[in-house]
C-alpha cells in the first residue's frame, strides 16, 4: 500500500494549508531557497514566484495588506558589470553597501544582501 505524500500544488496552482505564514530569516532565503534553486534542487514549498523584475512597478507587485513578498529575479547584466534595473516606467537602484547573511550557527558567510530603492526618472 503507497502512502500518498501531501502536496501543496494543485492544477499548477500553490495550495497551502490555513494559517500558513511565511516568515523566513536572510540565512533560509539564502540556504534553503536561493542556493537550491541555484543548483536545480527541490524547493521545500514553491512560494517564491519567478519574475522578470523590469516588467513591473513596486505598486504591481503588492496586493492590499500584505506583507513582505518574495521573487526569483534573472538579473540582466550589461556594460561595466552594471545591472539592469530599468523597471515599468522607472528603475530600481541599490543602495548602501551590501550587507553579510552569516548562518548563526556556524557564523559562515553564505550570501550578501542588497537593498534597491525604487526611482523615478529625473524630467527635464
Amino acid at each position: 500500500m503507497e502512502i500518498e505524500m501531501p502536496s501543496f500544488i494543485r492544477n499548477g496552482v500553490v495550495r497551502l494549508p490555513p494559517g500558513f505564514r511565511f516568515h523566513p530569516t536572510d540565512e533560509e532565503l539564502v540556504v534553503q531557497y536561493l542556493k537550491r534553486k541555484t543548483f536545480s534542487c527541490p524547493l521545500p514549498v514553491a512560494v517564491i514566484p519567478e519574475i522578470n523584475l523590469s516588467e513591473f512597478d513596486p505598486w504591481d507587485l503588492l496586493s492590499e495588506n500584505e506583507g513582505d513578498r518574495f521573487f526569483f529575479n534573472l538579473v540582466e547584466r550589461f556594460t561595466y558589470h552594471r545591472s539592469n534595473r530599468a523597471a515599468g516606467s522607472d528603475y530600481w537602484k541599490a543602495t548602501g553597501k551590501p550587507r553579510p547573511v552569516v548562518a548563526p550557527a556556524s557564523k559562515e558567510l553564505v550570501g550578501m544582501k542588497r537593498v534597491l530603492v525604487f526611482h523615478r526618472w529625473k524630467s527635464s
